[in-house]
């Protein structure tokens, strides 16, 4: 286990898909977890709650979710060159972007015209 627990909990999350399970328990969470499991969860990804201090997640129609490390930093007019980076193909999927109107896929962040730091992506 490392010291960022969103890296750590999305790859649990694909570990439990590898494994063939629909549910996983994760330990720790955290603001910004929470706000990229939003994301997924309004995508139909997957669906999660809290149970105490644990989060609970059922996976749904999810084929990848992985933390983009190093977590780089991106204007407006470079975000297309990393949506064909990490994405499979145009428009399936989507990035994760923390820009400083909060977290948003990356077709939010081109149509408020805000740039930021990626830090996940899921198809």
């Amino acid at each position: 286990m490392s010291q960022d627990i969103v890296a750590d909990a999305l790859n649990e999350i694909m570990n439990a898909k590898k494994a063939r399970k629909s549910e996983i328990i994760i330990d720790k969470n955290s603001k910004l977890l929470k706000n990229v499991l939003d994301i997924a969860k309004e995508r139909g990804y997957l669906n999660y709650s809290l149970q105490g201090n644990k989060i609970k997640i059922e996976l749904k129609n999810l084929n990848e979710i992985k933390a983009v490390k190093p977590r780089y930093t991106v204007s407006v007019k470079k975000i297309n060159g990393y949506v064909r980076r990490f994405l499979p193909a145009k428009n399936f999927g989507l990035l994760v972007i923390s820009t400083n109107e909060g977290l948003m896929s990356h077709e939010d962040a081109e149509e408020k015209n805000v740039g930021g730091c990626i830090i996940a992506y899921m198809f």
